[in-house]
């Protein structure tokens, strides 16, 4: 199939991937709408890929070897133990990912969309109508466009899934995630953990997870997730998707995370929270759905629109390309828009609910209903682990 108009709604990673899929599906004409007008390149949120998932994405032509990034091979699970520094080792998993830096990974793929495309930043959609056998998108600077069909990539509040599917939206799972990165010079001793492990430290009613990324310039960032329930007090409005960017959380929330920080991680691991300063730090409460289907009519959904699942997946971004490389192969196979839509939609819809309810199931295991961690040894960990994750694979699960 080859011509048409197609719009992108949003123009982050998903975004990004899915201008790509449409021109190599062969899209004529394809227009991105970006609501933030600043660079994205900017995000130092870290992320990983599993080793499988990489290679597939590199054969597909989504990333590469070029793109910085660093190589992790365990999962070393601790819990505190007195003073001890690190705190006590219960066991060892193996951990085939490899992790990126959110900004310099969307650099690289917003450098690899076709100078054909016409991508719109600071341009927020604020209305769209299906119009016969086309999508008119209204823009915040109040002109319109009709396109073949619209892809959207607009993140968990979607304005595209809320056109289709006004009815679904992201559940708050009861939690929180604390996120930092601080530059990897300020780490103290630096030798006591090395650059491949990935660090679980846990504790009842929680755990925090910490990696080195890249930082895009050769150098390396600590990045950290701390994932546990606010306090009854907490003050924030969760019923509605929402989340404190840096630079805005608060003195009183910052001092949750420290808190938890001191009393509950090892100390060595628990410091991390210090060395992040207050900008770099913020907040993304958890919250979790999927649309009922990825495409509706002459709309498609990728990426957070479509699903949300909870980090505790490595979905994320990882996700969004898979769905580029599902719409890309769709739009190139298919004879019209409705058959391409409707083959993305069978591919990729019962990949999002399984991605939801491993994200539900870790949850639980990892936070909501921990286990007794000061009794785990490396047999229970295994154990458990598999009982969690639910595919008997040590290495991480293969969905994402």
């Amino acid at each position: 199939m080859r011509g048409g108009r197609v719009a992108v709604v949003g123009g982050s990673v998903a975004g990004c991937a899915a201008a790509l899929a449409a021109h190599r599906g062969g899209a004529e004409e394809i227009t991105v709408y970006e609501r933030a007008a600043g660079q994205l390149a900017d995000r130092g949120v870290g992320l990983a890929m599993h080793n499988d998932r990489y290679g597939e994405l590199e054969a597909a032509g989504y990333v590469d070897a070029g793109m910085p990034w660093i190589q992790l091979s365990r999962r070393c699970w601790y819990v505190r133990d007195g003073s001890a520094p690190l705190g006590r080792q219960v066991g060892v998993l193996p951990f085939p990912f490899r992790t990126y830096n959110w900004g310099p990974l969307w650099r690289e793929l917003r450098g690899r969309v076709p100078k054909s495309v016409d991508f719109r930043a600071g341009t927020a959609i604020e209305d769209l109508q299906v119009v016969a056998d086309e999508v008119e998108l209204s823009t915040s600077e109040g002109s319109s466009e009709r396109f073949d069909f619209v892809v959207g990539a607009d993140g968990y509040r979607s304005v595209v899934r809320t056109a289709a599917y006004a009815d679904v939206r992201p559940r708050y799972a009861g939690y929180l995630a604390w996120r930092g990165a601080f530059p990897a010079e300020r780490l103290p001793d630096p030798g006591r953990w090395p650059v491949e492990d990935c660090v679980y430290a846990v504790f009842p009613g929680g755990h925090a997870i910490i990696y080195r990324i890249p930082d895009g310039r050769g150098g390396q960032r600590v990045n950290w997730v701390l994932y546990t329930a606010p306090p009854p007090d907490h003050g924030l409005p969760l019923d509605s998707p929402t989340s404190l960017p840096p630079g805005t959380l608060s003195d009183a929330l910052r001092g949750v995370a420290i808190e938890v920080a001191d009393t509950q991680l090892p100390p060595y691991w628990g410091q991390l929270m210090h060395l992040t300063a207050p900008e770099d730090t913020f907040i993304q409460p958890m919250y979790d759905f999927t649309a009922p289907r990825y495409a509706a009519g002459r709309l498609a959904l990728t990426g957070d629109a479509a699903t949300v699942a909870r980090p505790h997946t490595g979905g994320g971004a990882v996700k969004a390309l898979q769905d580029a490389t599902a719409l890309q192969t769709a739009l190139a196979s298919a004879t019209d828009w409705p058959e391409a839509l409707a083959a993305y939609d069978a591919v990729r819809s019962p990949v999002g609910r399984s991605m939801v309810d491993l994200g539900r199931r870790l949850g639980l295991g990892l936070v909501q209903e921990t286990p007794d961690w000061s009794a785990m040894d490396q047999p229970g960990l295994e154990k458990w682990w598999q009982q969690a994750d639910g595919s008997g694979a040590f290495g991480g699960r293969r969905l994402a």
